[in-house]
């Protein structure tokens, strides 16, 4: 860098030196330069000087120059100073400026005649566009075009063309003029190519943040689409900040394709281009023929050119703008041309010229050096300089360079073609799409376990694992097609992906970020922040967040048998019974019936009792009692019983053969307004998060989310939710918990539980999918996915998915009630009470019995044996008199009966219970 103030310096002192030495010289030239060209003026010192050291074309004599800086967007400034040269008596004028002030300089030199070579040059070497000078068709036109025309309407377009672009976007600078390029939009727009016109601000940063802040993920999406074609006309150090920014921001992807057009882009920027860019680039620049020969490469001719300006290792020559090399050029042709004219003797003397009077004249040796410089020609810097009659150099020529895929550092860049005005293209351009033919591509592939989307089906000890599952059927499916082989692992952490405090990501995704693996793929859910990082093919399956439940379980009721009526039911049909049997005992006692010839039965309250219980159980048999207030009772007794004993037997069918199971939980808003069962879901998962971002949104109108992150964030997170999903199904199925999960997961789970205890509830609508998250700019992102497009349209994709989730599987995912227990056959559990309660009657019956054999030897043992007879005589007596029938009888013949029974003995006590005969 040091070089450059060394060689102004020199030169303004060579300059000075020569002014005084050669003030008589009469070759002058004058130059107006932009002011911010300031190279522009060092190269035509370095010029004047190598010329006026060359005795072989001025000979003895020597140019001398007046140079001059002007704002090149002040048109009055510039005829100022053109005026002020003119009156020192120049030969020519040399301007380096824009299009701006190139007009008024046009429109001065054609009155003055004064030849005027006009160099184009842009701001900041943004492309040029066209300058728009009036031609006429006179002979008075001074001025001369030394930069050939703008061509990049032409160039453009052939080279879409032959890449055969549809659409694309053109991104442009802040000081490029749109209209230069007017005539390529025109014509594409005819062929039906889409294209959309993006300006490219200076502060690039702050466009790309404003792009992420107004656009939604939709939109977002597809402008990432758009720009996988996009075409860059703008300064080389604009390409380089935006290509930096757009690929640090993941807007661009691995299968894009840019062009990047500017004359002036030079080998360094190449260079830097390629290496700050990913996918595939094209550049476009013009271009100058170099001397196969090195020794010759500093020879035009019989001029030698500075070393500095013709050594491509020289740091001043790689940093020459176009406009550097044409002014060099440009000094050049203006000595030949007055060599020329020395040779000729036609020299004209150039008087000092005032532009400012009415009455100047113009200088009258004008035309004849103007036909002198247009009909000459050098070999300079730029090729061969010459001029066609309109004016302007016919010769340019544009190199067409480009990369293939990738984005590796250090990519190779080769020539793909060249173009001029005159052949046209030279070479073929191809835009070559990634081969769906992967044979021999080995890939690396992360995981996650996540039944049935990837599991373990073997694992022998030495060889690598063996993986099945419907992810796994669907890689399979890609590689049998595309041909590639791939290697797979779990990711060390056993998670999916998110990000962490200092901005990097673990699980799946970290693997893909961090380059450790080429493509991951399990129960991955496409989510905006995992898209900002990897890309995603398209969904192969979609995705709705559900909830595990577990069926109410079948308890085993011993006394179901009871379970028709309520306890307090029963309790009133015991009480019932008890009230029965005392009101007949009392209306018996009250008006005693008459009992018929041969009946045995007695009216205590015992026998009531057991009588109205027998009738009750349908068991008892005609009524002894003739009263009509008993017969009355027991009718309106034996209706209630036939109500009671037929609801009973109703009731007790249903609830021995229907199992009755009921949940009040059957979507996410009830679960949502419950507390009872407790829920959550994987910690840090895109579920997780998924509903904390949807809790925590004021703008959601449903309050369901919300209700569900206070459940799922208490205390921290900690509390309700699992490190692995394995452990929230577990949790569900062994305690009172509710999981939230992915619904293709929990449907999976819920068919293949061998005692089906689990059901499933969720949304129906599929907000997102499942995809195969690949790096950041991968080629196989559309091989893939349109793999997986012809894989669901010819159905391949469903007889996956029934592999897996079978439509008549041996569970019913969604009701909460067991299909299974629903018309079956009773069981020795439905029944059990009524054996209990035989069982305990059978028991009951015999300890009475073994306490009445034990009471009745306990009393028997305490009378003595002579008095035994008269004893049982006696205890017969009593159980007769006891009798309510025979009452009357015993008053009237108490003595009779007394003596008949104290002459006869024991062996006349068994007619003592019939009616006597003889009062």
């Amino acid at each position: 860098m040091e070089v450059f103030p060394l060689l102004l310096f020199l030169s303004l002192w060579w300059s000075r030196t020569w002014d005084l030495a050669t003030a008589d010289s009469i070759i002058h030239i004058g130059a107006i330069f932009d002011e911010s060209a300031k190279k522009d003026d060092e190269v035509f010192r370095t010029a004047v000087g190598d010329l006026n050291q060359n005795e072989e074309i001025l000979q003895t004599e020597k140019i001398t120059f007046s140079v001059t800086f002007v704002d090149g967007n002040n048109p009055f400034q510039a005829v100022q100073e053109a005026c002020e040269l003119m009156n020192q008596g120049i030969l020519a004028l040399v301007s380096s400026i824009g299009c701006t002030s190139a007009g008024s300089l046009q429109s001065l030199a054609d009155a003055m005649h004064i030849p005027h070579l006009f160099i184009q040059r842009s701001t900041a070497g943004t492309p040029r566009s066209g300058c728009g000078l009036t031609r006429s068709n006179r002979n008075d036109d001074y001025t001369l075009s030394v930069r050939p025309p703008v061509y990049l309407n032409e160039v453009i377009l052939r080279v879409v063309t032959e890449y055969a672009w549809q659409k694309f976007i053109i991104f442009y600078d802040s000081e490029y003029d749109i209209r230069g390029i007017q005539e390529f939009l025109d014509k594409v727009s005819q062929q039906g190519m889409d294209v959309a016109l993006q300006k490219v601000e200076n502060n690039i940063n702050k466009m790309i943040t404003t792009l992420f802040d107004t656009m939604r993920i939709e939109e977002l999406n597809r402008y990432r689409d758009t720009l996988r074609r996009a075409i860059l006309v703008m300064n080389p150090a604009t390409a380089k900040s935006f290509i930096s920014e757009v690929v640090e921001t993941n807007l661009v992807a691995f299968d894009c394709h840019w062009i990047i057009i500017n004359e002036e882009i030079n080998d360094m920027d190449v260079q830097e281009l390629v290496r700050r860019s990913i996918g595939r680039l094209t550049i476009i620049r013009q271009t100058f023929p170099v001397p196969q020969n090195i020794s010759q490469r500093c020879f035009r001719g019989n001029h030698r050119i500075s070393s500095t300006l013709c050594d491509p290792k020289d740091p001043f020559a790689q940093n020459m703008e176009i406009s550097n090399l044409y002014i060099y050029d440009t000094v050049l042709l203006l000595a030949n041309a007055f060599h020329k004219k020395l040779e000729d003797r036609k020299w004209h003397s150039m008087a000092s010229l005032s532009c400012i009077r009415k009455n100047s004249k113009p200088w009258q040796g004008g035309r004849s050096m103007l036909e002198t410089i247009k009909k000459g020609g050098v070999n300079g810097l730029t090729g061969e300089l010459e001029f066609a009659e309109n004016g302007g150099n016919p010769n340019v020529h544009f190199e067409i360079l480009g990369t293939n895929y990738g984005e590796e550092l250090g990519r190779g860049v080769r020539k793909l073609g060249c173009w001029n005005p005159v052949t046209g293209l030279n070479g073929s351009l191809t835009d070559k799409k990634l081969e769906n033919n992967m044979r021999g591509v080995v890939l690396r592939v992360v995981t996650v376990l996540e039944e049935p989307f990837v599991m373990v089906s073997e694992n022998v000890l030495g060889k690598p694992k063996k993986y099945q599952g419907f992810s796994i059927d669907v890689l399979d499916a890609l590689s049998n097609y595309l041909g590639f082989n791939y290697e797979i692992y779990v990711a060390p952490d056993h998670k999916y992906g998110s990000p962490q405090e200092d901005g990097t990501w673990n699980g799946l995704v970290g693997e893909l970020v961090f380059k450790r693996a080429d493509i991951g793929i399990s129960a991955l859910t496409i989510t905006p922040d995992r898209e900002n990082v990897v890309d995603f093919t398209t969904r192969y399956m979609d995705y709705s967040v559900g909830v595990l439940l577990r069926r109410a379980e079948k308890t085993v009721d011993m006394f179901a048998c009871l379970a028709p009526f309520d306890l307090s039911l029963w309790a009133c049909i015991a009480g019932t019974v008890l009230l029965v049997g005392l009101l007949v005992y009392l209306l018996n006692w009250l008006n005693p019936p008459r009992l018929q010839m041969g009946s045995m039965t007695s009216t205590t309250l015992y026998n009531s009792m057991w009588f109205v219980y027998g009738s009750f159980v349908q068991q008892g048999g005609e009524v002894p009692y003739t009263t009509l207030a008993t017969r009355m009772m027991m009718g309106a007794w034996w209706l209630f019983a036939l109500i009671v004993i037929s609801s009973y037997t109703a009731n007790l069918a249903a609830f021995l053969t229907i199992t009755r199971i009921e949940s009040s939980i059957q979507s996410l808003q009830d679960l949502s307004k419950q507390t009872d069962i407790p829920y959550g879901t994987v910690l840090d998962s895109a579920v997780y998060q998924h509903v904390r971002m949807k809790g925590l949104n004021p703008f959601e109108r449903d309050s369901m989310y919300s209700q569900m992150w206070r459940m799922i964030n208490r205390s921290n997170g900690s509390e309700n939710n699992v490190l692995e999903s394995q452990a929230g199904i577990q949790k569900v199925k062994y305690g009172n918990y509710a999981f939230v999960w992915d619904a293709a997961v929990l449907e999976y789970v819920a068919i293949n539980d061998p005692d089906c205890s689990f059901y499933t509830v969720g949304n129906t609508v599929a907000d997102r999918g499942y995809g195969i998250a690949l790096q950041h700019g991968s080629p196989y992102r559309d091989v893939f996915s349109q793999r997986i497009l012809e894989l669901q349209q010819s159905g391949d994709m469903d007889i996956l998915k029934h592999k897996w989730w079978p439509k008549n599987g041996q569970c019913d995912l969604y009701s909460s009630v067991d299909a299974k227990q629903k018309g079956g056959a009773l069981d020795i559990k439905s029944l059990a009470g009524v054996f209990c309660i035989l069982a305990a009657g059978i028991v009951l019956s015999c300890l009475i019995a073994v306490l009445e054999t034990w009471w009745s030897r306990r009393k028997g043992s305490r009378v003595p044996s002579k008095e035994a007879p008269a004893l049982q005589n006696e205890t017969a007596i009593s159980e007769r008199s006891n009798a309510w029938p025979l009452r009357p009888c015993l008053k009237l013949g108490g003595n009779t009966w007394k003596n008949q029974a104290s002459s006869h003995g024991l062996h006349q006590s068994s007619q003592l219970g019939r009616p006597l005969d003889d009062p």
